[in-house]
């Protein structure tokens, strides 16, 4: 099953970075916020990615096009016509296509974007921008499980995201804003999507957590996993000192590899 990474934002919130690199090129430990979601998915068998590239997408591709540069011993050797040999070589398992969605293309817009390389099967899809220990596997077992077509992973976090509505069936009844004593969950990406899902989707202008997610929720075909274990996202530089700081300390509780 492919899985579907958001990573063309640009990334305001955390403009102290961003505006040097895309946000999911920031760093964690000396290595992106993006290799450790991959990672992440990779430890539990899922290895072809396809990332939605945009704001400053040619250094996401040049980071890939040098990985194993990157994760390895190299030899230049100037006297024999520029030869480089690659020691102790540690490559992913991974087949990644990196496909530039556009500057300004909305969610939507980047997931419709994508659509001939994921073909008419069902996907996994997340944003470049949140790590977790959540198990995908189990999502997919839910997700298959309900029928339905889509499924979100539902977190309880005290931070400021629309808001999932749910019943007590666990199906997504609206989208709406977080006030600030409110309890319910938020959607923390992680989601399974049948390939019915890019029906919904009009074009470039399209925000997936508005129009199509909605009118998934209306028809009843919008499904909340309900998730209490860690899930943080990088949306400030608070944020992101805080999980290197965990990293640092040898407990990251998203580090499953």
């Amino acid at each position: 099953m492919k899985v579907v990474i958001l990573a063309g934002g640009y990334g305001t919130r955390i403009s102290e970075e961003s505006h040097l690199r895309p946000k999911p090129m920031i760093e964690i430990g000396e290595k992106p916020i993006l290799w450790h979601i991959m990672k992440g998915y990779s430890a539990r068998g899922y290895n072809d990615f396809i990332i939605c590239c945009g704001y400053k997408q040619h250094m996401i591709k040049e980071w890939f096009a040098d990985y194993y540069l990157y994760n390895s011993d190299v030899t230049f050797d100037f006297t024999r016509e520029n030869h480089m040999t690659v020691h102790n070589n540690e490559s992913e398992p991974w087949k990644v296509t990196l496909v530039d969605t556009g500057i300004d293309t909305m969610t939507g817009g980047r997931i419709k974007r994508v659509q001939k390389y994921v073909g008419n099967e069902a996907f996994m899809m997340t944003y470049g921008d949140a790590v977790s220990d959540i198990d995908p596997n189990e999502v997919l077992a839910y997700h298959k499980k309900h029928g339905k077509l889509a499924t979100v992973t539902a977190i309880a976090v005290d931070q400021r995201f629309g808001v999932l509505d749910m019943d007590e069936e666990d199906h997504i009844t609206s989208f709406r804003e977080k006030d600030k004593s409110d309890n319910a969950r938020v959607s923390g990406g992680f989601m399974v999507l049948e390939p019915q899902v890019f029906d919904y989707i009009e074009g470039d202008k399209t925000v997936f957590e508005k129009g199509p997610m909605m009118q998934l929720a209306r028809e009843g075909n919008l499904m909340g996993y309900c998730y209490d274990g860690f899930w943080q996202c990088m949306d400030t530089k608070r944020e992101h000192d805080m999980l290197e700081e965990m990293w640092d300390s040898g407990k990251a509780p998203w580090k499953c590899w």
